[in-house]
Parts: structure tokens; sequence; C-alpha cells
């Protein structure tokens, strides 16, 4: 059954005490709103009143129940009037009496199609013979009562009674609650708040964004645009594009004399080594021109509007792309992201790091800032990449050394008188060592010259004079050998020449100045990235640093509520967070003590006042429900009291008497293994909840301190919320606010109890046995014996709704028709309405004189014959009850 957001609560209103207070629209208006605003709540379209009250106050109230009936709200004002006790007794209008339970007088204002009534005679809690428990004992009310209080089950008792006669039914039951000793369950509250608020680390450990195709779309669009934009930087034809061409085609001049320099003609003439050293200081000119640009560039985008700056950057020839639609759902895409990592279970500060490093990944850089990077491509930097300018490369390569070899031992294969031309090869590497390295000088400094190629070669002479001298080859193999070796000669030069002429002129800075070219030109390139999108980026930027303090704010805001709550007092009753709110019992803080006292003090004739009170000062009356005097106003008008406290000398069984009545089975677990885990993804889901103004906010670009202030206060409000929410509905209900791609855990992984009793106890036959009906014996005679006219009510927490079928499914036993899922509570069962007899149910319809005024604490006006006061017919369902209006 679905119900509008308003009815989420149902008001319980105890008109047994303070029910003189209630004497006006307003004052009862201020009780529902006192109940509702302790339990976070507003006011309500459609408001639930659950009403306790004897059979004797029907009448006795008539003024209350006329003003709540007459509650004013936008939709229907539905109230169940719960009746515990017997009736007094009443009088037909003759001689005539009849005992107690022998008619149930109620007015006419309660015959409302939108109001039902159900009457307990005898909660009947006793377990064994021997008890004797009291009809209305406290402990067994208050767990009725918080059944009642769930709306579903409300709602459906309500429809149920409205098909009966007279909309007034005697209930029986039979309840199985699961649930949590209230110290697990407060540890586990704690440790999922300590979860979801995660650990403070100081930001020792940088976290890791997901790539920008993982975020969402505004905010990947905003990553990428920075990091991975084109280098289409420089307009054409533009100052910017015109300096880098210009330095570009220098240094490519030099490349060509490069070329012309490492070929074998460069080693012999000294002018392609000149044309290249001039084209060197063109190009370190062009590239010093460049360089100013790009200053003026960083310089000149640094102060101003993100519009000023485009434009002084297009004086200088840079264009920066236009922004588009990249700054659009910038606070939706920061909401999609939060809500991405807090499913992934990340803890709130956890989270919030992740938006400080994406404001570090969005926010635009100026210009300025960038000015330091300007030195790694000045003139110092090129000289500083020239350090190996005279030094030789760092190993000779091992084609010229194998070369350098066999011509040696090529062009020494002689002996005898012709052996001295064996040292042919070694003298022209060494001639050709000294020449190259005379054609590389520079003032007074020489390149050196590897000698690898010189050793090899006169280790390969050697080797072959040895070898001839050995084998004694023909004159005609030496004479072949030497110009076979000269040719290995030359080609080992050349690649020697080549390799030292590289180095060399990377030594003189060709290489330098190129990568100091591309360097500068890549930061044109990074500062028009930096000046696309800038002020979107920069509004993202801020944003995701606001989320980010928020986001820390609740963190410290769960941290606060996870901090253990100071041990009570001796003597207090209190057994948890709520433990000492007893509503059931304690006075309203609307009520009048005086008026109070002055009911106390009724006369004994009041029948009413006797069976509700017992006689004497209000000091010594021996009231059940009344809370003791130093307890204070209850702040949760939800919660379920703590049982009475059995006495010294009361009996064992006395004493588990009080603590559960028979129709109600406890099945205490110790905790699942997902019990904290699905606390933790609740926090998170209503967190989410409590922020949706905030992210509204953020989209209007208006998260400032005060969006924060508020969004904090909502936080705060709604982690009390949740927590009163666990506390009274317990672990298995699901939150106001429940995750709704996330389905909720069994009651196995909660609690640490399956749903086979829960099944069970559903799939009970409706014999006389399956439920505890609550009437007193003279109550019995007054029902309906038909048994088909009673209505079941099969209900259970809509978590177990999958275990609980599944259960059915396995044992062959068929789903019972019209099984209720509760939202909410804790309870799972049984419930039956059986009606009363025709006749029991007497409407009396008031006619009140100019004068006379009907008195709540006077029950005694109400009756069948004329009064002083006022004057009621008997207007019973048989005879047609509206005459008297």
């Amino acid at each position: 059954m679905t119900f509008p957001e308003s009815t989420t609560a149902v008001v319980h209103i105890d008109l047994r005490i303070g029910a003189a207070a209630l004497t006006t629209a307003q004052a009862v208006r201020d009780r529902v709103a006192e109940q509702l605003g302790r339990a976070g709540l507003p006011e309500p379209d459609h408001p639930l009143l659950l009403v306790t009250d004897t059979p004797a106050g029907l009448t006795g109230h008539q003024l209350q129940y006329e003003l709540l009936s007459n509650y004013r709200a936008v939709g229907d004002t539905r109230i169940l009037v719960l009746l515990v006790g017997s009736s007094p007794g009443s009088y037909a209008g003759g001689e005539e009496a009849y005992g107690p339970d022998r008619r149930l007088v109620r007015p006419a204002t309660l015959r409302a199609s939108t109001i039902g009534l159900v009457w307990a005679g005898d909660l009947r809690s006793a377990r064994t013979a021997l008890e004797r428990p009291e009809p209305d004992d406290p402990a067994s009310l208050a767990v009725l009562v918080d059944l009642l209080s769930v709306p579903d089950v409300f709602v459906r008792v309500l429809e149920d009674l409205g098909g009966l006669p007279d909309s007034v039914a005697a209930p029986g039951v039979q309840l199985l609650e699961q649930d949590l000793p209230p110290e697990v369950r407060d540890r586990a509250w704690r440790d999922a708040l300590s979860r979801f608020a995660g650990e403070d680390g100081g930001g020792a450990s940088p976290v890791t964004l997901p790539p920008a195709a993982r975020l969402p779309e505004p905010l990947g669009a905003l990553v990428s645009g920075r990091e991975g934009r084109p280098h289409g930087h420089r307009q054409p034809n533009g100052p910017a594009d015109l300096a880098h061409r210009t330095c570009a085609e220098s240094l490519d001049r030099v490349d060509d004399d490069l070329v012309a320099l490492r070929a074998l003609p460069g080693l012999l003439s000294p002018a392609r080594r000149e044309a290249l050293e001039s084209d060197l200081d063109q190009a370190r000119g062009h590239l010093d021109e460049f360089r100013a640009l790009v200053e003026r560039a960083l310089q000149g985008s640094g102060s101003g509007a993100a519009a000023e700056a485009a434009a002084r950057l297009g004086a200088l020839g840079l264009r920066v792309p236009p922004a588009e639609s990249a700054g659009e759902r910038v606070g939706e895409g920061l909401r999609e992201l939060a809500r991405t990592l807090l499913d992934e279970g990340l803890a709130l500060r956890s989270v919030a790091q992740h938006f400080t490093a994406l404001a570090g990944r969005v926010e635009p850089v100026p210009g300025t800032a960038l000015l330091h990077r300007l030195d790694d491509h000045s003139e110092e930097a090129v000289h500083r990449g020239s350090a190996t300018e005279y030094a030789a490369p760092p190993r000779t390569p091992a084609a010229p050394l194998v070369l350098a070899g066999a011509a040696g031992a090529l062009g020494g294969l002689w002996q005898g008188a012709l052996l001295p031309l064996a040292l042919v090869v070694p003298v022209v590497f060494v001639a050709v060592a000294v020449w190259g390295a005379r054609r590389l000088r520079t003032g007074r400094r020489t390149a050196r010259w590897t000698v690898g190629p010189r050793v090899a070669a006169v280790a390969g002479a050697v080797a072959g004079a040895a070898a001839a001298y050995a084998t004694a080859p023909p004159a005609w193999l030496g004479v072949t050998g030497l110009p076979a070796g000269l040719g290995l000669t030359a080609e080992a030069v050349r690649r020697l020449w080549r390799g030292v002429a590289t180095s060399w002129a990377a030594g003189r800075g060709t290489t330098a100045l190129r990568t100091a070219l591309d360097g500068l030109d890549a930061l044109l390139a990074e500062l028009v990235r930096e000046h696309w999108a800038a002020e979107e980026r920069l509004y993202c930027a801020d944003a995701a640093r606001s989320v980010a303090g928020m986001l820390r704010a609740t963190a410290a805001a769960a941290d606060a509520q996870a901090v253990p709550e100071p041990a009570p007092p001796a003597g207090a009753g209190a057994s948890g967070p709520y433990g000492d709110e007893d509503w059931l019992s304690a006075p309203s803080a609307l009520e009048d003590p005086g008026a109070e006292t002055a009911h106390d003090g009724a006369d004994d004739g009041d029948w009413a006042a006797a069976y509700t009170w017992e006689s004497g000062p209000s000091g010594d009356r021996d009231d059940p429900y009344a809370a003791p005097a130093p307890d204070p106003v209850p702040d949760n008008p939800f919660a379920t009291p703590a049982p009475k406290a059995a006495s010294a000398d009361a009996a064992p069984w006395e004493e588990t008497a009080t603590r559960t009545p028979r129709w109600l089975d406890r099945e205490i677990g110790e905790g699942g293994p997902d019990l904290v885990a699905t606390l933790a993804g609740d926090l998170r889901a209503t967190v989410m909840v409590a922020m949706k103004p905030y992210w509204g906010a953020v989209e209007r670009g208006q998260a400032g301190a005060l969006a924060v202030r508020r969004t904090e206060e909502r936080v705060r409000d709604v982690l009390s919320g949740a927590r009163h929410h666990l506390w009274h509905n317990g672990v298995l209900a699901p939150p106001r606010h429940p995750a709704e791609h996330r389905a909720r855990t069994s009651a196995a992984g909660l609690l640490g109890t399956d749903s086979l009793r829960v099944a069970e106890l559903m799939g009970r036959d409706t014999d006389g046995q399956a439920v505890v009906q609550l009437s007193s014996p003279e109550q019995g005679s007054l029902l309906s014996r038909d048994p088909e006219a009673a209505r079941w009510i099969r209900f259970a927490p809509r978590t177990l709704q999958g275990e609980v079928e599944t259960a059915w499914h396995k044992s062959g036993s068929p789903p019972p028709d019209g099984a209720l899922w509760t939202s909410s509570g804790r309870y799972a069962g049984l419930i039956r309405l059986t009606p009363l007899r025709m006749g029991v149910v007497d409407t009396v319809l008031p006619r009140q004189s100019r004068g006379g005024s009907t008195r709540p604490d006077h029950p005694d006006d109400t009756d069948h014959t004329d009064g002083a006061r006022g004057t009621y017919s008997s207007a019973g369902t048989e005879t047609g009850g509206d005459e008297g209006w």
C-alpha cells in the first residue's frame, strides 16, 4: 500500500491523561505539531490520529472527539480509537440494569466513515492462569499502540473496520518482534556513522580521479577539454605563427647544413661548417624573438576577465576556442559524481578528497603563474644543454671498429721489404682523426676524436702482417689487399665523421634550440588551454571545493552523532537513546498541571473518573500511566516506553509478565554481517536527500556560506531523524529515503535471524488458536459468533517479503490472500477484528441547551435522560440515529 509522503507517521493522543488541556482546536493542533516536530516531520496533508481512551471516555471526552474529527487538513483526517478496559455499564431507559461490558456508548461524532473503534477490554497479557495483570497493562498497551502506529497497519485496520457494523471491533493478535538489543543497535549505529564519515587522513595520500570518460558529461568535457585539446592554438599568419614559423625555418636550414656537414666533403672543406654556424646564430635570434612573444602572452593574460585576456591573446595571434556548452549542468554533474562515489562505498571524507582533486584538475592557471617556466627555455638553459660540445660520442659504434680492424688486416698482408706498407691504413686513420679534430675546432679547443678506430686499425695491421709471415702469401695478395683496406678505411671514416659531426652540432645547440622552440610552443598551447572555458572551469573548481567543504562538514556532523552518549544516572530506566521518552506515561508539555489536579479531585459519583483514576490526592493516586515527577518532557513522541520494573518482592513469573505479553514473541538477534554496511548505505541515501537543495544552490551559483550553513542544519536534522527511525522502527524497516537501486538485505544479514518464523506465523490457519483475543470474559459475550464476519490481517515488514514468499514456496504452502507488507515497523503477525453483536453499540446524539456546555471532565453529563447541563437521545444504529440532528 502506498501512502503520501505526508502520512509517514501516526500521531498518538492519550485522552486518559491530559484531556483537560485539549479544549480548543488550537490546543489539539499544538499537541499534534508537538509530536510531529519532535520526529522531524512536517504537518501532514492526510493526518492519522491514534487515540487511546476508555469506553467511559467516549462520552466523557466528547468535546475532544469533536475537535479531533474537525481537525483542519488538506485531506481527510483519519482517526482510530483504541479503547482499553471495560465499560462501566449503562441504562436502557427502564429499571433493568446492565452489568459492565453490556453496552458501548459512543457519541454520534464517532460515526464518520474515517473513524473506527477498536475495543480491547482486556489486553490478556498473562502467560499463566496465576498471573493477575491489569486489563490495561502499560507494557502490553505500549506494544499494541506501537503496532497500530505503523501507518500501513493503521490504514488497513481502519479500512477493515469500515466494512464491519458500526465500524467497531474487538481485536485478537499474535505478534513476532524481530530486533536487536539496544546496545548492539547503538554500537552498529556508531560504527555505521564512523564508516560513513571516514577517517581524516589529513590529505597524506592523494586520490586519483576516474578517467575523463567515466566522469559525468559536464565534468568530463571540462577535464578532457583542458588536458587533451589539439595544438591549433596559433592563428594562421598571426604574430605568434609568423614568429614560430621563422624560427622553425631557421632551424630547418640548420638541419640542412648539418646534413651537408656530415658528408665527407664536410670533412674536407670548412665552408659547410661556416654555413651551419651562421644559420645557428640566426636561429638563436629568431628563438629569442619567439621567447619574447611568449613572455608577453603570459604577462598579458594574468589579470582581467576571461574575455579581456582572450582578446589580448588574440592580438598576439593566439586563438582561444569557444567554450560552447561545456559549462552547462555543472551542478548536476557534481551531484552525479557525488552519488556515484558514495554508491561505490566511499566515505564522505574520501569523496571530499576526490572533489578537491577535481577542482585542481579543472581550475584554470593564470598566465603569470607560468612565467617561471620560461627559464627552462632560456638561452642559459640552451647552453646548459650544450655541455657535450667538445665531448666525443659516448661510445664508438661497432661498425666503424670492425671496418677499421678489417682495413688494417687487409692492408697489412706484406712481408719482407714491403712490410712498412702495412702501416698505411693506421696512418690514414691517425691523419683523419687529426684533420677532423682541427676541422671542428672552436676557439682554442679542438674536438676530441675517438681512439677506438685507430687502435683497431693498428691491431688489424699487426694481425695481417703476422698472418703473412706465417703463411707467406703471394705478392699479388698484398697488392690487392691494400686498395681493399683503403676502401674499408674510407667507409669507416665516413661513419666516424657523421657521428662526430652530429655530436659536435648537438653540442653547438642544434638539438637544444629545437627543444626550446617546441617547449615554448607547448607553453603557448598550455596557456591557450588554460583560457579555454576559463569562467566555466573556475566556477566548477569553486563549486567542487564548496562541495568538498560541505562533505567534510557532514562528516564532522556524523562524527558528533557517533560519540557515545553519557551513561544515565543511577536509577534511570532508559535503555537507549529514547528510553527516557515515555510518551505513553509522561504528561504532555501542553498539559495544565492545575487542570490535572482539579480533575483528580472530581466527585466520587463521577463513574468515568472513578474508573480511570483512583480517588484521592494526585500524589497518592495509583496511576499506572503517569510518569514519575523527575522525568523530563518526552522528546520522542513515537518511542516505545520501557516496561515497568518489577517490585523487589515480585515473583519471577510476574517480572516476565511485565516484560512481554503472551501474544508477543520476541526474537532478539546479535547483528548480521551486513548490518553496519546497510546502515552506512542508508545514511548515504539520506544525506543525499538532505543535500538536494544544496545542489540547486550550486547550479544557481549560490553555494555560499548561507547555503552551506543551511545544509549543515538539514544534515544534522536528517541524521537525528535517521537515528530516531532506527530506534523506533528497527533495522529491518528501510529509512524514509532508501536508495532506489539498492535492494534491502535479508533478516539474516541484518539481525542474524531468519524469516522462517515469520512465514509460519503469517501462514497459520484462522482457527481459535491462531491469535489471543484481547477481550474480557464479560466482553466475549458481546462479540459476533459468525466466524466469517471477522476480518484477518496478515502483515510483515516489506523487507522480508522475498524471504517469506520463498519460504512459502519451499514448504508448498499457498500464500495467503491480502498479505500486508508494511513499509516500517519491526512486527509481523496476525490481527483479527471481530465485530460486536447488533445492538451492543449505542450511539447518542447531544442536544445542547443555549446555556449548557459539555464538560469533558464530567462524563456523567452523558445520559439517556434529560439533565441540567444537556440532553442526549439514544440513536442506535438500528433505529436511524440521524434523526436527532
